[in-house]
């Protein structure tokens, strides 16, 4: 029957453990999901911390931030009400409740936290901002994120726009003249679009015309790569409408764009076809294909949109058909135009517009989704991507840090010029806690990060079962981590984020803490109990010393100890004495007798009630817990690892 409930012991253990761990792996999983933006996925993730009741804070801080952005005011709610009056909730977070309350119709209740959030931060713009346009999504995004542009050497006084990146080549459109070309001016003595290529990265290539029969005459531009079940590679692209040496026009004679599909043959493209999706009515263009392949999106003003173009999207079938046309809804059409879409590798729909609030006519935005991949919102992608002129032709690299806009900004060479962004990704600092004397992970270590000059808490986790934690941090601040564990001492470190470069996503921290000398703590121990007037080990007092025998053999096989033993104060000295002594010897005993090195124990004595540790002195002025406080049997350490300590 006790071996029975041992076992029981022990597979609890072994439960609550897997608990933990996988609560842990909720946390990690919804912090990645929610730096990439993914903020339907990430929730599932701190809803399981929640009822796990693992991390709670922040579980509840992130939920609300997330129900925030997919604008589920009723949702966040109750997550926001869980911390905000918190003593250690970040100061940011009464400007995201105001939003919330605001977008949630409590105007009033919003304005009295709007009020608090500026008590602490006067200078901060994005509440104007935000009660100018209420766009909260945009005004959370560019305050966390940022990006850098510079423009590129091939850009010329005319117009080059539209990137795509393909094994080393970054394909564009330009009004350029190629050497040997004869297509030198339009009908009406403006330049025509080709399609050119350059090398990647190289300030010395110069840019040529891709060779085939995808160049006409028209205009060509927008050129995106992609597979279908015969060829490893095909090509979509824009094109006035012009097949086969033949114009089409619609009802007022107008030369409208089409999408047109090209295959490589002889290592020249070869255009075989006009997309059914095409119309002599009206304009389709500007294509961008999924990143599995499967969805070709694009630009279209044919009728029944909702404004000038809007966005478009059709499947691509398994034999390389393109589905009917369906449109991408009112969260990204507008009553003005969106058109150059993109679909980066996390599957986030980009698009420039006129018609969303912006810097200037058009912008770049991003999309955020639902759990069930429905839009439901956009995202002004900010200042530098966007100016106050045409920002277009988004393009990321499949990194997530470079990549490429077309804009005619000031300060550029011609009309339209191409520029190269840099990304500034969110950045985390990640590491393994470690015992400092055998250098074994430790889990379940409170990991608690300060923000140093506010010291203000910005984050919290635990270690995993494989003593690894991870916290998203921003750039250009001083931190401290505070790490705590029962069986560890707590250990403040330090350190900072002023030189980290755009490319590190990862800050790598790991942390050594010293045991404390104390082996109750370190083992885990319960009260090692007596029988009344006897000193053999019971079973129960069994496994507690089984604990001290995988203390000293196992996780620390360099500890010594010596070994005390101790009674309550009733009865005479003589009895105590020899009671004590012979507890202590039989503990002693056991240890040996189960693996203890007999040269790691140096003492074993019995203190009889010589050594209270209350001021307990006999029945009649003690209660029965505090003359249990004084039946003890101590392990002091001389020794935990090639170093002595002090002992009492």
């Amino acid at each position: 029957m006790k071996k029975s409930i041992k076992n029981a012991l022990v597979l609890l253990f072994i439960v609550a453990s897997q608990l933990v761990s996988a609560q842990y792996g909720a946390q990690k999983k919804g912090d990645y999901y929610f730096s990439q933006f993914s903020y339907a996925k990430a929730i599932p993730f701190y809803e399981n911390m929640l009822e796990g009741n693992f991390n709670t804070s922040h579980a509840h801080k992130q939920l609300a931030e997330c129900y925030l952005l997919i604008r589920d005011f009723n949702k966040a709610m109750p997550h926001f009400e869980a911390i905000i009056n918190n003593a250690d909730i970040p100061t940011d977070y009464y400007f995201k409740y105001a939003m919330a309350l605001h977008s949630n119709g409590q105007s009033s209740e919003a304005a009295k936290w709007l009020r608090k959030y500026k008590k602490f931060n006067k200078n901060d713009s994005r509440v104007k901002r935000f009660l100018e346009d209420g766009n909260f999504a945009s005004v959370v995004f560019n305050s966390r994120e940022r990006y850098e542009v510079s423009e590129l050497h091939f850009n010329t006084s005319g117009s080059d726009f539209g990137t795509y990146l393909h094994k080393g080549k970054l394909y564009f459109a330009s009004t350029r003249v190629d050497e040997g070309s004869e297509k030198t001016y339009g009908w009406n003595g403006e330049p025509w679009l080709d399609i050119f290529s350059v090398e990647e990265g190289n300030s010395s290539s110069i840019p040529s015309l891709i060779k085939g029969d995808i160049n006409s005459k028209y205009h060509e531009s927008s050129l995106v790569f992609s597979t279908d079940y015969k060829k490893d590679t095909v090509i979509y692209y824009t094109r006035n409408n012009y097949f086969n040496k033949k114009e089409g026009y619609g009802l007022d004679k107008d030369n409208n764009l089409k999408i047109y599909k090209a295959e490589l043959q002889d290592g020249e493209w070869k255009t075989v076809k006009s997309l059914r999706i095409n119309s002599d009515l009206y304009s389709t263009g500007h294509p961008a294909v999924s990143p599995d392949r499967k969805r070709l999106y694009f630009a279209s003003d044919r009728p029944g949109g909702y404004g000038g173009t809007d966005i478009y999207y059709s499947e691509i079938h398994e034999r390389g058909g393109i589905g009917k046309p369906v449109n991408a809804g009112p969260i990204v059409n507008t009553e003005g135009n969106e058109m150059f879409p993109f679909v980066n590798v996390e599957g986030k729909l980009f698009f420039s517009s006129d018609g969303h609030v912006g810097f200037g006519q058009l912008d770049v935005f991003s999309t955020i989704i639902d759990i069930d991949g429905n839009f439901v919102d956009v995202i002004n992608l900010g200042r530098p991507i966007n100016s106050s002129a045409d920002d277009f032709g988004f393009f990321a690299e499949e990194n997530g840090i470079n990549g490429y806009i077309s804009s005619n900004r000031k300060g550029g060479k011609g009309s339209d010029d191409i520029y190269k962004f840099e990304f500034t990704p969110s950045l985390a600092v990640e590491g393994i806690v470690k015992d400092a004397i055998n250098l074994q992970p430790l889990d379940s270590v409170a990991i608690a990060l300060f923000d140093q000059k506010t010291k203000e808490k910005v984050g919290e986790t635990m270690t995993d079962e494989n003593g690894k934690y991870k916290m998203f941090i921003s750039r250009k601040r001083n931190y401290m981590i505070e790490a705590v564990r029962k069986t560890h001492p707590h250990k403040n470190i330090f350190f900072n984020t002023q030189e980290i470069s755009r490319a590190t996503k990862i800050q790598t921290l790991d942390i050594m803490l010293e045991p404390t000398l104390d082996v109750k703590l370190l083992a885990g121990l319960k009260k090692i109990y007596f029988d009344f007037n006897k000193s053999n080990i019971r079973p129960d007092a069994a496994i507690e010393l089984d604990k001290v025998v995988k203390l000293m053999t196992i996780t620390y096989p360099d500890m010594i100890i010596k070994l005390e033993a101790h009674t309550d104060p009733v009865g005479s000295h003589n009895y105590n004495d020899a009671l004590s002594e012979r507890r202590a010897k039989s503990t002693y005993e056991y240890l040996i007798e189960h693996g203890v090195p007999r040269h790691h124990i140096l003492s074993y004595k019995g203190f009889g009630k010589r050594m209270p540790i209350n001021e307990c002195t006999s029945k009649q002025d003690c209660s029965p817990e505090e003359l249990e406080l004084n039946r003890r049997t101590e392990f002091p350490v001389i020794q935990i690892k090639g170093k002595s300590v002090n002992a009492k």
